[in-house]
């Protein structure tokens, strides 16, 4: 499908029809739930009795009336680098490069000032200009624009960019919510870019590409929502690797499933499913089965789920298909808390966090239990791949989604996601939070592959940690000085553990405990990889 097109450029069979007439689903049934009046005006057919959604229909909502801020593009000072695309949680900026002679054409029939201030947001980056030209390959303008139906607000964007200053949060009323419009419409405009000007090496360039955009926002996500960033990501990275038909999800019941499904705005362009809350691994293996059986072996199937659905209630559906076998791969989406139903305590719930179920009070000072290491259990599980990660580490994050997909078995993937309002942070921090928590060993990253060898040594991969073969990393001061940094310096930026400090930040025996509990996983991973570790912690 083409994104921002009404029209899908794959055309429906008259087969299709039949099960399914997405032409009507978009101009009747969306156009009811838009225009206000579903619930008054639709019949109770069959459609709405299945519960069935069209593909991308979440293009088709629009968020406009949520902030009152929206990114604006400082071309001057762009390098291109495409981090602000790669984290959006609402695919409400995107990057695209054209050739300079397409963009001229385009701006024919334009007044001078209006293609004047349009030329001028396609500026000529040196990674698609000058680094391009002294290669003797052709150069093209690169642009970034933003969606004013899709953007919340959140400043995700403007906080990754962060000292390039090539975004700024501006009043809508600067330009005008046509102006906004019309720019965006420009982008749609100029076409698709071409795959000459993708880095096949750089995995930052995919979602330049049209196969990389299927998730395509309108979904009901908080702003700045760490968990929507992440799907955005595995589903670039499948989709540009195999292609818009290649893949299907199946969705546990969840936090994502609600965004994701609000009826009738679906922001998957791929196949996509719910079935409950404890069963989505299970539901899975029903679907391989059948692809299987009709020559669909080569298709990737995704299941998708939170701490619920795959520590908890679901870990007993998640260890059986682990078991089988089976080709299925798992994007764990943790949040260390039951984010959809309100935040109650998980048993990926970090020791002294304040939860539901388990708040920080006079007689137990947050959750007492140790959190339990998925990652680490999936991989006892026979030939199983398992990765986890960060969005906050692009490159990452990638290597474990290409490498889960490349890999014939069972596969986990387990991303740390941010949870603003559960973990009582700003909307706009979702990368400095993970990658916080990877530096402070509160979420290390590791990929697990079987296919390395035979002892844990081969298999377990750590690349990517700072520090790798010491207990904590460390940061320079301008005076020559090193300073660790600990799980405390993770825990006291946010809200849930904000009982658990002094006025002064002097942390609570709950944190140094929860601390060490951090540590000793780190040590953990390193002796599994083999790691020679130095030992030079402090006694405090």
């Amino acid at each position: 499908m083409t994104l921002g097109d009404p029209n899908p450029a794959r055309k429906q069979t008259a087969h299709d029809k039949e099960f399914f007439d997405l032409e009507d689903f978009e101009q009747r049934i969306i156009s009811a739930y838009n225009q206000g009046h579903a619930a008054s005006s639709l019949p109770a057919d069959v459609v709405h009795a299945r519960s069935l959604i069209g593909p991308a229909s979440g293009r088709f909502r629009d968020f406009s009336y949520i902030a009152t801020e929206i990114p604006e593009f400082i071309a001057e000072n762009c390098v291109g680098c495409m981090d602000c695309v790669t984290m959006c949680p609402d695919t409400a900026i995107l990057g695209k490069v054209v050739r300079e002679e397409a963009l001229e054409e385009a701006l024919l029939g334009m007044d001078k000032s209006d293609a004047d201030g349009m030329r001028a947001m396609w500026p000529r980056v040196n990674k698609y200009w000058k680094n391009r030209k002294r290669k003797g390959e052709e150069p093209g303008r690169f642009g970034i624009f933003i969606d004013p139906s899709k953007c919340k607000g959140c400043a995700e964007c403007v906080d990754v960019c962060g000292s390039k200053d090539a975004l700024a949060m501006v009043s809508k009323e600067k330009k005008g919510d046509e102006a906004h419009r019309r720019e965006w419409e420009f982008y749609i405009g100029m076409g698709e870019t071409e795959q000459q000007f993708v880095n096949e090496r750089s995995p930052m360039d995919i979602m330049l590409r049209k196969e990389a955009l299927l998730y395509v926002g309108g979904a009901g996500s908080c702003a700045g929502c760490g968990e929507a960033t992440a799907l955005r990501m595995m589903a670039a990275a499948t989709g540009y690797d195999y292609g818009a038909d290649s893949f299907a999800v199946v969705n546990s019941t969840g936090c994502s499933t609600v965004y994701g499904s609000t009826y009738p705005y679906n922001p998957w362009a791929v196949p996509w499913t719910n079935s409950l809350f404890e069963n989505g691994p299970t539901d899975a293996m029903g679907v391989r089965a059948r692809w299987d059986q009709i020559g669909w072996d080569d298709k990737r199937l995704w299941v998708v789920g939170g701490d619920g659905a795959m520590y908890d209630i679901g870990f007993g559906a998640l260890s059986r298909m682990l078991a089988s076998g089976m080709d299925i791969k798992v994007l764990v989406l943790d949040t260390q808390v039951y984010s959809n139903t309100g935040g109650q305590t998980s048993t990926a719930t970090f020791t002294g966090q304040s939860s539901k179920m388990y708040p920080h009070g006079s007689v137990i000072a947050g959750k007492q239990e140790f959190r339990k290491e998925l990652g680490a259990i999936a991989a006892m599980h026979p030939n199983t791949y398992v990765a986890q990660t960060v969005t906050s580490l692009p490159n990452h994050f990638y290597r474990a989604i290409r490498g889960a997909n490349e890999f014939k078995g069972p596969a986990v993937v387990s991303v740390y996601t941010t949870c603003q309002p559960e973990h009582g942070v700003a909307d706009d921090a979702s990368y400095e939070r993970a990658n916080l928590a990877l530096k402070t060993r509160t979420w290390p990253i590791f990929i697990h592959d079987p296919r390395k060898g035979p002892r844990f040594q081969d298999r377990w991969d750590l690349r990517g940690n700072p520090s790798p073969n010491k207990d904590w990393h460390s940061l320079r001061h301008d005076d020559g000085s090193r300073r660790e940094l600990r799980f405390r310096d993770f825990a006291i930026g946010e809200g849930r553990f904000s009982k658990q400090f002094d006025t002064d930040g002097t942390p609570s025996e709950t944190i140094l405990i929860a601390e060490q509990d951090r540590l000793a996983f780190w040590n953990r991973l390193q002796d599994m990889s083999g790691i020679e570790r130095i030992i030079e912690s402090s006694d405090d």
